[in-house]
C-alpha cells in the first residue's frame, strides 16, 4: 500500500474550474463514502475487503483527494472525481497533479505549512486539513496510514509555525481586501459594508474591515440568528438573505463568502443597485468557491470586483526575510518527509513478518506438543529438551538450507551474504 494525493489548486487552475470540485463540509462524507463505494466495484482494481483509506480537503484555493492504496488506484481515483466534477478525464488530467509516496507526504506537509497557499503562511488552512480529517474520520474512511500522514502534517505544522517566521510574513486574504477597498475609497470611514456569509472567512474579513471603523456594517446570512450572532459582535445590522436585491444599492463595498453552490448575487441585481446609486462605485469581493457573484457583474463599469485569484497578486512579502524563513521550513519539511516515507517502509514489511510470527509459533507449538508427550511416558527429561531444541533448530534453518543447495552458482553468492546477515550474527564462537 502506497499514498497518493490527486488534486487542483490556484496554481493548476481557474476560479470556476476549482468551483466544480468545491465541497461543503456536510458534503464531505457521503462523498468520501461514495467514492469507496465506486472504487471496490467489480470492476475496479480493489479487493472489497480492502478498501482504501480516503480524505478530501476543500477550501476556497484547492480540492484534493488524499488516498492511501494500491498505485493501481490512482487512474479509477481520477476518473471519478472528473464525473463528480462534470468534466472529461482530459480536461482534470490538464490541471490536476498526482503525488505519490513521499512526494505526497511533502505536499501534504507544505500545505499544513501554509507554504502551498495563496498567501504564504496563512494560519486558515491547518484549521480546514484538521476540519477534513475530522469528516473523514467520521466517514469511517481514514485508516492508520492516512492518520500517521496527516498527524505527521500537523506537528510539522506546528514546529515550522514556532521555529521560523513564516507566519510573520504573511498577509490574509481579508486584509489584501481591505487594500485594495482603500485604493478605491479615499476614507473607508465614509463606506457603508455589507458581507455576505457567517463563516470563518467572513469573520475574518469583517474583522480588518471593522478595524477601519467604516460608516455602517450589515451582514446577511441565509439563516438570521447565525447572521445576528456575528452582527452582534461587530455593532452591525444583521439582514436577511432574501433582502439582499432590495437593499444592495445601499452599500460601498460587499464582500461575500457563503457555501452556495449557485451565485446568489446576481447580474441584475447589481444592475439596479449601480442605477438606484446614480452610479457611484461599487467595490465587491467575491472570497467563494464556487462564486457567490456572478462572473458578467465585473463587466459593469462602476463596479469593481475581485476574486480570491485577484486578491492574490496583492499577496506580497518581504524578500530576504522571506525566503529564509521558507528555506527554514522546507528542510523542517524534509526532515518530516524522510521519517514518514520509513515509517510507510516499514508498514509494508508488517505482513512478513506476522506470517513470520505465525509460523514460529506454529513450530514451537508442535515441539512442546511432542516433548510433553516424551515426558508423560517417562522419557529422560535432559533428553527430552535437547530433542525439543533440536527440533526447532532444524525447522529454523531448513529453509535457508534448501535455499543454498537449490541456488544457481550465479545467485548462491548473493543467497550466502543473505543468510550470513540473517543467522550468523554473532562472531565466529557464536557468541
Amino acid at each position: 500500500m502506497s499514498v497518493f494525493a490527486l488534486g487542483l489548486n490556484h496554481t493548476t487552475a481557474p476560479v470556476d474550474l476549482r468551483g466544480r470540485f468545491a465541497f461543503t463540509l456536510e458534503q464531505l462524507a457521503p462523498t468520501l463514502q461514495q467514492f469507496r463505494h465506486h472504487v471496490v466495484g467489480p470492476s475496479q482494481p480493489v479487493r472489497a475487503d480492502a478498501p482504501p483509506e480516503a480524505a478530501i480537503l476543500s477550501t476556497c484555493n484547492r480540492t484534493e483527494l488524499y488516498c492511501a492504496a494500491e498505485p493501481a488506484m490512482v487512474r479509477p481515483a481520477l476518473a471519478w472525481l472528473a464525473e463528480v466534477g462534470g468534466v472529461g478525464t482530459d480536461t482534470l488530467s490538464s490541471h490536476a497533479y498526482v503525488l505519490e509516496g513521499g512526494q505526497a507526504a511533502r505536499h501534504a506537509f507544505r500545505v499544513a505549512s501554509g507554504l502551498d497557499s495563496m498567501v504564504l503562511g496563512e494560519p486558515q488552512i491547518l484549521g480546514q486539513m484538521k476540519q477534513a480529517v475530522r469528516e473523514a474520520d467520521a466517514a469511517g474512511t481514514l485508516g492508520t496510514t492516512l492518520h500517521q500522514l496527516f498527524q505527521r502534517s500537523f506537528a510539522v505544522a506546528k514546529e515550522v509555525r514556532t521555529s521560523t517566521e513564516i507566519g510573520s510574513h504573511s498577509i490574509s486574504m481579508a486584509a489584501a481586501a481591505v487594500r485594495l477597498a482603500a485604493q478605491l475609497f479615499e476614507d473607508l470611514r465614509e463606506i457603508r459594508i455589507l458581507f455576505v456569509g457567517a463563516g470563518e472567512m467572513i469573520e475574518l474579513a469583517a474583522t480588518h474591515f471593522a478595524a477601519r471603523a467604516p460608516k455602517s456594517i450589515a451582514i446577511a446570512n441565509r439563516t438570521l440568528e447565525r447572521g445576528e450572532k456575528l452582527a452582534t459582535r461587530f455593532g452591525a445590522e444583521a439582514i436577511r438573505l432574501a433582502d439582499l436585491p432590495a437593499r444592495l444599492h445601499e452599500f460601498d463595498a460587499v464582500v461575500s463568502c457563503t457555501a452556495s453552490t449557485l451565485p446568489i448575487i446576481g447580474l441584475g441585481a447589481v444592475e439596479r443597485a449601480i442605477k438606484a446609486r446614480k452610479h457611484r462605485p461599487m467595490f465587491m469581493v467575491d472570497l467563494a468557491v464556487p462564486r457567490d457573484i456572478e462572473p458578467e457583474v465585473a463587466r459593469l463599469g462602476d463596479v469593481y470586483l475581485y476574486t480570491v485569484d485577484d486578491l492574490a497578486q496583492l499577496v506580497q512579502s518581504a524578500g530576504e526575510k522571506r525566503q529564509a524563513a521558507v528555506a527554514q521550513a522546507e528542510a523542517i519539511i524534509e526532515t518530516g518527509v524522510q521519517s514518514f516515507v520509513h515509517w510507510l517502509d516499514q508498514r509494508a514489511t508488517v505482513p512478513l513478518i506476522q506470517a513470520l510470527q505465525s509460523q514460529a509459533d506454529n513450530w514451537r507449538e508442535l515441539e512442546i506438543a511432542r516433548a510433553r508427550k516424551l515426558l508423560a511416558r517417562g522419557d529422560d527429561v535432559e533428553a527430552v529438551l535437547d530433542a525439543l531444541s533440536r527440533g526447532l533448530t532444524q525447522k529454523l534453518l531448513h529453509g535457508a538450507f534448501a535455499e543454498l543447495h537449490a541456488s544457481d552458482p550465479a545467485q548462491r553468492a548473493q543467497l550466502a551474504a543473505t543468510v550470513s546477515r540473517l543467522f550468523l550474527r554473532g562472531d565466529a564462537k557464536g557468541r
